[in-house]
């Protein structure tokens, strides 16, 4: 396989999770959101990805975007350790909190939003993240164990993660959402997590890396 991800994307993060977990080895071409006015709109990557976002992961022969699908192919074709519960309530809960995560929070607040918003950008990025996270917190109290839903780590998880290291970039108080910061405690400890860190990447810069 082979992954076209940029190291501070929470989208491509939740997927280098997800191949970690699976112990899916695969090759990693950077594409940097920023340099050259953005790699990901060249003509060599729109071939790759047309909606020119990261990750796209080329697998199996087929090429994959949009990282829920790719997670879920994933799951599909190496079911272990399997990031969705068998039990159908706590499968509709993961998907319910990764959706929440990944349409209702990180989009209104990826790079492309906060270009549109100029001097606004902190704050507007600090607004939606604080807004999903009064409502996440108030699910998490629900359906929580040691991690999102329940004690298994699951596809929500691989979505609390990154959009909590966001939150931190942009300087959100954590302080009133404890749920979301003991499970991403917890889920920071585990081997998959810290070898996908953005601090861990082929193309971190010198200056983030761990």
């Amino acid at each position: 396989p082979i992954l076209y991800s940029y190291f501070r994307s929470s989208c491509s993060w939740r997927v280098r999770i997800a191949l970690a977990l699976k112990g899916i080895s695969y090759d990693l071409v950077p594409v940097n959101l920023i340099k050259d006015g953005g790699q990901q709109f060249s003509a060599e990557f729109k071939a790759v990805n047309p909606m020119q976002q990261v990750p796209a992961l080329k697998i199996d022969g087929i090429t994959l975007s949009q990282s829920l699908a790719i997670i879920n192919y994933l799951e599909e074709t190496h079911p272990h350790p399997r990031l969705l519960p068998q039990d159908p309530k706590k499968r509709a809960q993961v998907r319910m909190i990764a959706d929440h995560i990944v349409s209702g929070i990180q989009p209104l607040q990826n790079l492309s939003v906060l270009k549109q918003m100029g001097e606004k950008k902190m704050e507007w990025a600090q607004n939606c993240i604080t807004s999903g996270f009064q409502a996440l917190e108030q699910i998490l109290q629900h359906t929580a164990g040691r991690y999102c839903v329940g004690d298994e780590i699951s596809m929500a998880d691989l979505c609390l993660v990154p959009q909590v290291a966001n939150a931190e970039r942009f300087k959100v108080d954590m302080g009133p959402y404890p749920t979301i910061t003991r499970i991403n405690k917890a889920l920071l400890e585990l081997e998959a997590f810290k070898i996908s860190h953005p601090s861990r990447q082929p193309d971190t810069p010198a200056e983030l890396r761990a």
